[in-house]
């Protein structure tokens, strides 16, 4: 080698320069080409990333606004299903007097002897009314066109007199506790329109200050036009309330005795047929109390809400607000009513982008370009319908759904964009200047490398060249002589070992052919067994669930037997969603009593399936046996199914309810989903079970836990048992079918069948679901009182 080498200098130094030329060159090239890669890269990923950040902190603002507008219209909500409680107790204690003539008589008289106050009256010869004095709980005032030539009250409006003192027992409670209210109060039918109203205040007195004439007038037409009449058409079609509710709101307007903005919550009472109004029960809220609510609302630094009726009238928002959507606040007391009412209307707004606003439904967020100072800066704002009420205003009652908005300048939301943009920019600057840094050390290190490493790399690369070249003539015996411990003395010991291996396997390359190929020979036998056994254990796992499906539908109940309670319609689906479900139904029938239960074992396929087949057979065990009480049937149910679960080792447990039956009472035990009850008058009830038992299988003995409840039933009533793959069935969209829906569902179904409404209901989940998959078991059964 060393002879070879001095033979061709010349040779070796035009190597070398081709050497230094090519890879400096190559070298240069890469650098240049994966710098400038890389540079360009972080530029792309400085772009994606303030992109990406933007997106996803617009999303989470706008999310973040959302969430606020609904939870500040719930809060709306819950003060006005609050007042609407209350007023519905009130009206529900004069309603039952109502109902009960005998019973009124006695508790006015009751009250008439123990609070003579209430019920007795002082003429007053300015005003030609009658009022009590003060220090009953509550103030009655009887007009003149009520009183007799003696000025005392008419027989008639005597007794309401005394029957409507009932308010001094309710009412202070209910303004005590509950929703803050400013008063409750009675007022009687057109012909005897007597006002009572707790706490006690110059009632009578205010009215002759501020509203001239009222006395000589109909109550009824000279402050509340067109709503006696409206409620008088419901008595007759209850179809025609605009809201499927009795409680009437009015629009804000000013109230008499107190001078605040007021709304006012009616519920009507009704005569004992139904078929005309007996007055009304209400309360008041003062508007501050909404107000309150959207007021607090701040969203950023300067956001903030507003509460509007359908037609754009204003009527909460704090003072930055109203200047800002740029609203003009006036009183309108030119109507045919006697009340005066609050006029603050998006309509009137300075700024057209408000008074062009929609409040007739809901389209998330939406930009606005508002004037400020000559300029028009961008707001987001967002509108949130509340639930629709019944609303009286100088009229008959109409349908109306307030909106709750919230505001906010884009400006303030998107100041943590601009921050997290201005850093990314600030860091990809600074990533830029060292890449280039890094890019101009390496060139020099690399130039310096590849001059200094040459020379070396040149003898060692000749000496492997002829290397190569006696092996290419087959002469495996060469080998190189290491003369450097460096990367090319690397790649001489490699060659060497590479001559050996190929000297060595040339010699042995039959032999290990014929080795290699008896063990792939070998190992397809291995894998055509695994295969068989295989094939074996899916034929027999399929048989053993079809099996076990085969037996769970042979224990549900037949069609005839469902059909042989006559006073009963009875129908049931069932539907697993594996080959073998974890669902629960059965109707057991003992001479004239009838068992109806329904459970949902944990999760689905043979293990729930097997713990459903037990069940069903103590349940039928426990029937036949003559157990009758419902406590002690869950009770001895779990004893036997908690021993089982023990022995088998089963970690499955199931809710499980029972409706019993025997001709007169329905009765509920055991816990489980909601009972829907569908009234044939069109009233839903929802019935929880959680208080009547505890999951059976968890403890051995939950006598303790179990309660029952009795259930109204009558003729033309439908009741809904489910297992939670209904209401928790989900659509492509990851909606949930929920609770309401099916109670929809069997509210529209409720003069079908039982049959039908199961099959009807059935039919709108599977629509609801379309292509989703089906994760739970779905079971309903539908029982109606003939």
């Amino acid at each position: 080698m060393n002879e070879n080498s001095s033979k061709r200098p010349a040779r070796l130094g035009s190597f070398r320069a081709k050497f230094i030329l090519v890879v400096g060159g190559a070298v240069l090239f890469d650098l240049l080409v994966s710098g400038g890669l890389a540079l360009w890269n972080v530029q792309r990923l400085s772009r994606d990333a303030t992109l990406e950040v933007g997106q996803g902190l617009e999303a989470a603002s706008q999310e973040y606004i959302r969430t606020y507008a609904d939870s500040t219209a719930a809060q709306v909500s819950l003060l006005l299903r609050q007042v609407h409680s209350d007023v519905g107790t009130l009206a529900g204690v004069l309603q039952a007097q109502i109902d009960d003539p005998e019973r009124n008589s006695d508790v006015g008289a009751a009250i008439a002897r123990t609070s003579p106050g209430s019920v007795s009256l002082v003429y007053d010869e300015k005003g030609k009314w009658s009022q009590n004095l003060p220090g009953s709980a509550s103030v009655v005032s009887v007009w003149g066109y009520l009183l007799g030539p003696d000025h005392r009250p008419k027989p008639d409006i005597q007794r309401d007199l005394e029957t409507s003192a009932v308010l001094d027992i309710v009412a202070p409670s209910l303004l005590q506790h509950g929703a803050s209210k400013l008063q409750m109060y009675y007022i009687g039918p057109k012909e005897r329109p007597i006002f009572r109203t707790a706490p006690y205040t110059d009632q009578a007195q205010t009215f002759d200050r501020l509203y001239s004439g009222h006395n000589e007038a109909d109550f009824w037409d000279f402050f509340f036009p067109g709503l006696y009449e409206s409620w008088q058409s419901w008595a007759k079609d209850a179809k025609t309330r605009p809201v499927a509710d009795d409680i009437t709101q009015t629009a804000p307007y000013t109230d008499a005795i107190t001078g605040k903005l007021i709304v006012s919550f009616f519920h009507p009472l009704w005569t004992a047929d139904r078929q005309d109004v007996a007055g009304t029960a209400g309360a008041d809220i003062t508007l501050e109390q909404l107000a309150q609510i959207v007021e607090n609302v701040k969203v950023a630094q300067s956001g903030f809400g507003f509460l509007a009726m359908s037609d754009g009238n204003v009527v909460a928002i704090n003072s930055t607000g109203e200047k800002t959507l740029g609203l003009r606040s006036a009183s309108d007391a030119s109507g045919a009513s006697a009340l005066t009412g609050l006029e603050r209307s998006l309509k009137g707004s300075s700024q057209p982008a408000i008074a062009k606003l929609a409040l007739d439904r809901e389209l998330g967020i939406q930009h606005l370009l508002l004037q400020q100072e000559g300029n028009e800066v961008p707001y987001i704002v967002i509108v949130k319908k509340l639930p629709a009420t019944n609303l009286w205003s100088s009229g008959p009652v109409r349908q109306e759904a307030m909106s709750l908005g919230v505001v906010v300048p884009e400006r303030e939301i998107q100041a943590s964009l601009y921050a997290a943009q201005a850093k990314i920019s600030e860091a990809t600057n600074r990533i830029v200047l060292y890449q280039i840094l890094a890019i101009l050390m390496s060139l020099l290190i690399v130039a310096i490398a590849v001059f200094a490493v040459s020379k070396r790399i040149t003898g060692g690369i000749s000496a492997l060249a002829d290397a190569a070249k006696r092996i290419q003539a087959k002469d495996y015996s060469v080998r190189v002589a290491i003369t450097s411990k460096d990367e090319v003395g690397e790649a001489g010991e490699a060659f060497n070992r590479m001559a050996e291996q190929i000297s060595y396997h040339t010699e042995n390359l039959e032999q290990l052919v014929e080795e290699r190929t008896a063990q792939i020979e070998d190992a397809k036998e291995e894998i055509s067994t695994l295969n068989a056994q295989l094939q074996r254990e899916n034929r027999r796992l399929g048989t053993e669930l079809a099996v076990a499906e085969r037996i769970q539908l042979m224990v549900l109940p037949l069609h005839q037997e469902l059909e042989e309670f006559q006073a009963l319609e009875i129908a049931a689906y069932m539907r697993p969603a594996e080959e073998v479900g974890g669902d629960y139904y059965d109707v057991l029938k003992n001479g004239s009593r009838l068992k109806i239960g329904i459970g949902d074992v944990t999760g689905h396929g043979l293990e729930s399936g097997v713990l459903m087949l037990m069940v069903q057979s103590v349940a039928r065990a426990l029937q036949e046996a003559g157990n009758t009480d419902a406590v002690k049937f869950l009770t001895d149910l779990n004893s036997a199914l908690f021993k089982n679960i023990v022995r088998t080792k089963i970690d499955k447990h199931l809710t499980l309810a029972f409706l019993d039956y025997d001709g007169k009472e329905m009765i509920l035990s055991g816990q489980h989903e909601e009972v829907v009850v569908v009234r044939a008058n069109g009233k839903v009830e929802r019935i929880d079970t959680m208080d009547l038992g505890i999951p059976i299988g968890l403890e051995a003995d939950i006598s303790a836990f179990i309660k029952t409840r009795e259930i109204a039933f009558e003729a033309g009533d439908l009741i809904l048992l489910h297992t939670d793959g209904v209401t928790e069935a989900e659509n492509d969209a990851g909606e949930l079918f929920g609770i309401e829906r099916l109670c929809r569902e069997a509210l529209r179904l409720k003069d079908q069948s039982a049959e039908k409404v199961v099959s009807g209901i059935v039919a709108t989940l599977m629509l609801f679901i379309g292509s989703q998959k089906i994760y739970d078991d779905i079971t309903l059964l539908a029982v109606r009182h003939r």
